[in-house]
């Protein structure tokens, strides 16, 4: 076993290997690569913020003076961006063994990317798929090698809504929130099935209630001053219920280390490193092709013939 309590104990090393992780600068992406370039692996930070980046960077080279650690600008909010990001890395690196789609907007006030999607979406599962069909090569060649997508329990309330999936109708925060976390799940399933016999795996995690600053826009950032003194009412319990940081990054770590999973694709685990199983919804079979469809030509993919 890699996991007991919900921590990671598994020893393995990642001497060799190369892992790229969105998000990496805070939260659940900082703990992810101070531990994977704890264990030997070169790993590529892909973050907007370059500044918070550099300083992560910084401490962890300090903590481990062997680590490998590397920024790259990635904005998700942007194709030009992601393209741009994608193809320094595909020029510049050999191989790729881990990809790890940690970043994620949640509950934000309503608005657009810069190519006009809904921002949850639009971050959330259109940024992190163009980003992983344009490396996609790199990891088939690198093979045996992992995708790691974070989902989030949330999923359960999330729905597509074919005829409005940038929510222009209707603008619920969690609840779009909810929606972006089914689409990365319907993601995953079918890159899952995509990836069968190439020695690529496809897992999902929900790294469960972490302290970052993911829920910023729920307890502060843009609310009003009425919902503001709530949150400073109820925020001695958030501390008590709420993970940290590290404790939450460990469903992510033992998808990316464990060696029992080596050959495990399409699979779900929670946050206590668990296998657990998707609702009917977000295995359904046509739903999940149709959003793969939908999403390249939003991206300007055609992932069957081509997808450098």
């Amino acid at each position: 076993m890699s996991v007991s309590k919900g921590w990671v104990t598994s020893n393995v090393t990642l001497e060799g290997k190369t892992a790229l992780i969105t998000g990496a600068n805070s939260g659940i992406g900082k703990e992810t690569t101070r531990e994977l370039s704890k264990r030997g692996a070169k790993v590529i930070m892909a973050c907007r913020d370059l500044a918070s980046a550099e300083e992560v960077k910084k401490s962890i080279i300090e903590e481990f003076p062997n680590a490998k650690v590397e920024v790259g600008k990635l904005d998700l909010g942007s194709l030009k961006s992601v393209r741009e990001f994608a193809k320094s890395v595909n020029e510049n690196e050999s191989r790729l063994d881990i990809l790890i789609n940690n970043a994620g907007v949640m509950c934000c006030p309503q608005g657009k990317t810069e190519d006009g999607f809904e921002m949850h979406l639009g971050i959330n599962h259109i940024g992190h798929f163009l980003l992983t069909n344009l490396l996609l090569d790199l990891i088939k060649k690198s093979a045996p090698s992992r995708i790691i997508c974070t989902a989030s329990s949330g999923y359960k309330r999330g729905v597509m809504k074919w005829d409005d999936l940038m929510c222009d109708k209707e603008y619920v925060p969690f609840n779009v929130y909810a929606n972006s976390k089914l689409a990365n799940c319907l993601f995953a399933h079918e890159l899952s099935r995509r990836l069968e016999g190439t020695g690529v795996t496809c897992n999902l995690i929900h790294p469960g209630l972490v302290l970052t600053n993911l829920g910023r826009h729920m307890y502060g950032e843009g609310q009003s001053i009425g919902k503001r003194i709530l949150h400073a009412i109820t925020w001695p319990i958030v501390l008590l219920v709420f993970k940290s940081p590290q404790r939450g990054a460990q469903s992510t770590i033992f998808c990316a280390v464990a060696e029992e999973l080596k050959n495990t694709s399409g699979k779900y685990y929670n946050s206590d490193s668990e296998e657990e199983q998707l609702l009917d919804k977000a295995l359904n079979e046509d739903d999940a092709q149709k959003l793969w469809k939908i999403t390249e030509q939003l991206c300007g993919l055609n992932t069957d013939a081509d997808t450098a």
